[in-house]
């Protein structure tokens, strides 16, 4: 007989006394096609063994759940709890459905219907089992919670692991104990020595062969005196020897001793990690001759391979990135910014935070590019702006870049062009794509003084183009990098100012485009007859079909309720809960949703190595994964019926 699968949610959580109680109430039930469960049946828990079930209220469709036959996970059975009442979320998605098309709703209607769509084996769980254990198992609450942040919490906790102890990490205390590390727990670089007065050429050589910018340096008389410890040895970098060549010294003859640095920092092979982060910074250096108890050299601590052994922790990545001097050392920051972001997915952080917490990463390294760029002057004389999703700390993989200038009115520097063009250029580079859509400081029309730039949002605001709306949509969502900041704030006063002055209908035209991509929940009806087909022909985008219509709803909100001040998804809700244009409840649900597919697009960028991936084919997905997707999606569908109503639209 078909038995529990103790290794899948929710059951993976239950303790030996809860499997057994599990067991002794379970039984198999099994649905012919099309038979629906009775009424005295709806007070059990359901596991879908084989097969596939539709959810109906009141003979619309609702959802969908399937038995392993129809997912790619082998064990990646969906469940219900048949006792759940019509009161929930996707019924009010169901009832404004019906409400738009003229039904009348039967306020009777107390409980859900179960129709099986093709032979069905389901696993039947005694309800009164499940409360016992859900009262006393936090985690089996927690799961099979009706409030979808609850669940979505689950789900981060099993990202993460943590449910398997059911203790939470605190990443500070993690932090702590990677710099109590010894040194020598990072791979050290190898030891190459060169004499004092060997030539630069034969230095060269030595780092070219060994494949090194560095070479460690004896000086005169070090091998005679047996008392002499590797403390004492120099250090000739590539930097060094190219320092020598501008001098126009010949490398052929030039011993190394008249540009190599002695009296180097080291730091001994039992000190800990902390000990050599803190030497690098202090001092700001990049090597560190690790010496062993002997006094001998073991090996170089490098900075790039100690920050990728701790790369996953932000401060140590901002300490990198301010320790930039050139290109390739802040291409080295900003590929620990892309482990910090795996890293932080795998361990179940929050998405929210870690979006946010990269937001404040690239900012750092916009800034610092910027610096090493431009005079002093062409930065206190501009302000350099980020927007779309690197703007509202919402894009997480580096997909493209949306950036701007705005000038002080008045001043002018003869290469602005060109430094823009260098600037857009080395993002690119850095691996922040250059904007297909041409929406950076390289357009002059994104690089232009306060005064015309204040002119041109006027314009857009009459909406007679169709990018004007996408125009306006990016510079909605832009965000401070460097410069003069009150430049930036004086463009969002215009925005509340040309807003007011705007056609009464602009807000109207302006969230048409987050209906437009209509009703993604017909993907779950259809499902069935798609399962022999291609799996392209059943994903889901998760941008058109998510992210897009929840982020361009919310801004759509805060224009029309003048909130400019905080771009960001988050930041919107709070601000439209506090001028009551929505509920907390509501505000909260739509973040967690929003923040479920950015996840969710993680994923899929990380499986396929590919940071512009955006489609998830739900039947790869666990069950629990496929869960929070429908009511995520319900969620959706909820926020757009509710902006059609509020402006008047049909949804597309």
């Amino acid at each position: 007989m078909p038995h529990l699968n103790f290794t899948q949610p929710p059951f993976d959580v239950l303790s030996a006394a809860e499997r057994q109680s599990i067991k002794k109430n379970t039984q198999v039930r099994y649905l012919a096609k099309d038979e629906t469960l009775p009424a005295d049946d709806l007070q059990y828990f359901y596991v879908v063994l084989k097969g596939h079930v539709e959810q109906l209220l009141d003979g619309d469709f609702v959802a969908s759940y399937l038995g392993s036959n129809h997912t790619e996970h082998l064990n990646s059975n969906d469940w219900f709890d048949s006792r759940r009442s019509p009161k929930s979320l996707i019924e009010d998605r169901v009832q404004e459905d019906r409400l738009q098309e003229g039904k009348k709703i039967d306020s009777q209607t107390t409980s859900y219907q179960f129709r099986a769509v093709e032979d069905t084996l389901l696993l039947q769980v005694n309800g009164a089992t499940i409360d016992k254990i859900s009262a006393q198992n936090y985690l089996v609450r927690q799961l099979l919670s009706e409030s979808l942040p609850e669940r979505l919490k689950a789900l981060q906790l099993r990202r993460s692991g943590q449910h398997l102890d059911a203790t939470s990490s605190d990443d500070p205390q993690e932090v702590q104990q990677i710099m109590l590390q010894p040194v020598i727990d990072i791979t050290l670089l190898p030891i190459h020595i060169v004499d004092a007065d060997n030539s630069l050429y034969q230095a060269a050589r030595t780092m070219t062969e060994a494949g090194l910018k560095h070479v460690l340096v004896r000086p005169t008389g070090h091998l005679q005196d047996i008392n002499s410890s590797d403390r004492n040895l120099g250090i000739l970098t590539d930097n060094d020897i190219c320092r020598a060549v501008s001098d126009q010294q010949n490398p052929a003859t030039t011993p190394c001793q008249h540009y190599a640095s002695f009296n180097l920092r080291t730091i001994d092979s039992d000190d800990e990690i902390g000990d050599a982060l803190l030497t690098m910074t202090r001092y700001r250096i990049h090597r560190l001759p690790v010496i062993a108890t002997d006094g001998k050299v073991i090996g170089v601590l490098g900075q790039s391979d100690m920050l990728a052994h701790i790369g996953h922790h932000s401060q140590l990545i901002s300490i990198q990135i301010d320790q930039a001097t050139d290109l390739p050392s802040l291409a080295t920051a900003v590929e620990l910014i892309g482990r910090y972001i795996r890293a932080q997915h795998q361990n179940g952080i929050k998405m929210g935070n870690v979006s946010r917490m990269v937001q404040t990463l690239n900012a750092q390294v916009f800034t610092k590019l910027w610096q090493l760029i431009v005079p002093d002057e062409v930065i206190e004389n501009t302000c350099v702006i980020v927007m779309g999703s690197e703007g509202r700390g919402e894009q997480i993989m580096r997909t493209d870049q949306d950036n701007a200038l705005i000038i002080r009115d008045g001043y002018d520097h003869p290469k602005l062009v060109q430094f823009a063009d260098t600037f857009n250029q080395h993002l690119a580079n850095l691996g922040y794509p250059l904007c297909d859509g041409n929406i950076m400081m390289t357009n002059p029309m994104w690089r232009q003084p306060l005064k015309p730039f204040k002119a041109q949002i006027s314009v857009w605001f009459k909406n007679t183009d169709p990018m004007h709306s996408i125009y306006l949509s990016a510079i909605f969502d832009g965000e401070y990098v460097c410069g003069d900041e009150s430049l930036l704030i004086q463009v969002r006063e215009h925005l509340k100012t040309a807003h007011r002055q705007s056609d009464l209908m602009f807000v109207r035209q302006f969230a048409r485009a987050a209906l437009q991509f209509g009703d993604i929940n017909q993907w779950w009806q259809k499902l069935v007859p798609l399962l022999g087909g291609k799996p392209s022909a059943y994903t889901i985008d998760l941008k058109k079909a998510g992210i897009f219509p929840l982020v361009h709803g919310i801004r759509t909100l805060a224009l029309e309720n003048d909130l400019f001040t905080d771009p960001s998804s988050k930041g919107r809700l709070k601000a439209l809960v506090q001028a009551q244009a929505l509920t907390q409840e509501r505000a909260d649900t739509l973040l967690e949703a929003l923040e479920f597919f950015m996840a969710q697009r993680l994923s899929v960028a990380l499986l396929t190595d590919n940071k512009y991936a955006k489609e998830v084919d739900p039947t790869t997905l666990s069950a629990l994964e496929r869960d929070l997707l429908k009511e995520c999606l319900a969620v959706v569908k909820s926020f757009k019926a509710q902006l059609s109503r509020h402006y008047q639209l049909e949804i597309g």
